[in-house]
Parts: structure tokens; C-alpha cells; sequence
């Protein structure tokens, strides 16, 4: 094993949670049932992962098989680093019809046709979810596999999550994106989070949403009423106020976003003896909302009566959108709405 594949593994290794590294190191499948079974999973870190490299090194385990693991890893920990959202658009006739071998095969030839030097290794999920490793070099140097970029396509879909892509590289992978499933440009779609399953559930609306008028129970209080009417009528607002919280950003377990950004790019509106400077000038700012579980924590503000209601298109952009990130700007005529990231 050379030195690049060891380094590889050491971290690989050292990231796997504990209770995970057994069942993990089966998935991947390169050592046997008996090496498994020699290893002793209750032993300190350091000493299991020095036995593990020990067995590797005897089974001569290349490049290709801890690159293997290290997609394993990710396949089964998605919620490292900070993913992007990408969006398709203008699909050909044929772009429904591109199936898993297809897309492989065109994928892999555009991107070797434009990258000289290029890694790359593909494996389908039983959710159609494509995951693909881009190991980067040029016409000069050989690909680093330390810093890989992962992307992640949905098949018959036009969603695409990518994590760690430098700018330089972006071109090469859009281009092989567009290609190989049949569309003419791919756009961003403002949305970026740690948890690649709440962005894929954001976009794909898959998750419990409400709708307007759709009838609702009201829960039972426990709280005996001091009146009939006046504990209806409040019973009543509660439920109004909990149905426009969940029509905003769902009901139940919501996709789990950590951050909303608005930029601001408007000019001062405030009265003449009261603009802090040239009008004229852009007023610009940044304003950010943060929280383990953004969603959850807005629904509860807004149901339990902290913000009011109803929920500012601002908020419910997040999920009606599908996106966390917004640029709030003056209004200018024939402004397109969407800055391709790349078309053919």
C-alpha cells in the first residue's frame, strides 16, 4: 500500500463512528469474514484502527479499494461538510429516458475528454440516488484523491448535490452533468445545508406538507375551560395560527436546515432628513438565521404565537422555493430571475 492510500485510510478510519465500523467495514467487502472476525471491535481507537491498516496491508489493498470505503463512509454519513443544490433545466426528449448505464457511460467519457488526468467512481443506491468520487489532476499532475468531489444525481430527476467542487472545476462538471443527462444548462439553486437528506427532501417536497384549507383535528387541552365560547375561540385561533405554520414550513419530522441568508441590495426609503447617507447609494447587508433545525424552530415561532401571522413570504420562500439562500434587490425591468451556472 503506498503512502497516499494509507494517509486515505488513516482518515477514513479515524472518522467512522465506533458502533459503525463493523457493519461498515462489511459493506465494503474488501477484507474477509476471517480478518473480521480476528478484529476485536472493543479494543481503544487507535489500537483497532492500527490492526485494521495491519489487515489491509496484508490483504494488498490498492488505491481503488480504500477509495471504495472512503464512498461507503459518505454513502452512510451524508451529513459532512456543506453540499449544493444544482437544478437541470431545459431537458431534451430523451432526458426521462437516460438510464443508469447510459449516464455512467457519457459521464465518464465527457469528463476524461476534457481532464487529462481525472479519477472517477460511480455507484447507484436503491433510491436511484447516483453517487460519483471526482479525484481532480491536470495535463501535469496526477488526480488528488485527498481532496476529492463528491456530486450526487437523482436519475429522472433534474436535482444535483454537489460537495467539495473548486471553482476551477466547475465548468468540466457541469458540462459532464448537462451532457450525460440530455439537458441544455444546469442552474443553482440557492440552497446549501450539512444534511444532503434535507436537501434532496426540500426540493423533492418530500416530507409532510400542509395545504390551505385542508381540515385539521383540533388536539385535545387538557386545560379545563374557564368558558365554553372563550376556550373555543381560542382553541380556534391556536389551530388557525398552527395551520399557517404548517402550510409555511410543514408538518411533523421537516427537512433539517441549519442557516437562511438574506442579502440585502435595496436602496434607503426612510424620509430626506432621516437617510444616513446618499440615497442614491445601495443600502447592502447581510441578515442570517441560524438554528439546528431552522424549520422547526420558525413553525414553532409562528404557532405558538412569537412572530406573527401570517408567515412573510421571506420565511415560506424557504420551502415553497425551495431554497435557503436570497438576494433582496431593487426591482429592475427584464432582470432574469436566475444566473445559469452553466449552459451548452
Amino acid at each position: 500500500m503506498d503512502e497516499q492510500s494509507r494517509a486515505i485510510l488513516q482518515r477514513i478510519l479515524r472518522k467512522l463512528p465506533g458502533k459503525k465500523t463493523q457493519n461498515t467495514l462489511r459493506v465494503w467487502g474488501c477484507l474477509s469474514a476471517e480478518q473480521l472476525q480476528d478484529l476485536d471491535f472493543t479494543q481503544p481507537k487507535w489500537l483497532l484502527l492500527e490492526n485494521i491498516i495491519s489487515k489491509c496491508e496484508e490483504s494488498r489493498l490498492r488505491l481503488k479499494d480504500v477509495t471504495k470505503l472512503e464512498m461507503v463512509y459518505h454513502v452512510e454519513n451524508p451529513n459532512q461538510g456543506t453540499w449544493h443544490a444544482y437544478k437541470l433545466a431545459e431537458a431534451e426528449d430523451e432526458a426521462l429516458s437516460v438510464d443508469f448505464t447510459q449516464f455512467k457511460e457519457m459521464f465518464i467519457s465527457h469528463l476524461e475528454e476534457v481532464v487529462q488526468h481525472v479519477s472517477i467512481r460511480m455507484k447507484k443506491q436503491e433510491d436511484d440516488a447516483v453517487w460519483i468520487r471526482i479525484a481532480w489532476g491536470d495535463n501535469f499532475t496526477k488526480p488528488n484523491h485527498l481532496k476529492p468531489t463528491y456530486a450526487v444525481h437523482y436519475l429522472q430527476t433534474p436535482y444535483v448535490f454537489i460537495l467539495n467542487l473548486a471553482s476551477k472545476h466547475k465548468p468540466f462538471l457541469y458540462q459532464a452533468l448537462v451532457l450525460s443527462t440530455r439537458h441544455a444548462a444546469i442552474n443553482e439553486a440557492h440552497l446549501t445545508g450539512r444534511s444532503l437528506t434535507a436537501l434532496r427532501d426540500l426540493l423533492m417536497k418530500q416530507y409532510q406538507q400542509v395545504f390551505p384549507n385542508q381540515n385539521r383535528t383540533l388536539k385535545e387541552r387538557n386545560i379545563s375551560p374557564s368558558h365554553p365560547n372563550i376556550d373555543k375561540e381560542h382553541a380556534e385561533v391556536a389551530e388557525r395560527t398552527r395551520q399557517m405554520a404548517c402550510e409555511a414550513f410543514g408538518d411533523g419530522a421537516v427537512p433539517k436546515l441549519e442557516t437562511a441568508v438574506y442579502k440585502l441590495e435595496t436602496r434607503y426609503r426612510g424620509g430626506s432628513s432621516d437617510a444616513p447617507g446618499d440615497r442614491d447609494e445601495l443600502f447592502r447587508g447581510v441578515v442570517k438565521f441560524s438554528s439546528p433545525n431552522l424549520l422547526e424552530s420558525l413553525r414553532h415561532c409562528v404557532s405558538t404565537g412569537m412572530s406573527e401571522s401570517p408567515v412573510t413570504p421571506l420565511l415560506s420562500s424557504i420551502t415553497q422555493k425551495g431554497r435557503n439562500y436570497f438576494v433582496i434587490a431593487e426591482k429592475v425591468p427584464g432582470a432574469a430571475s436566475q444566473t445559469p451556472a452553466h449552459t451548452t
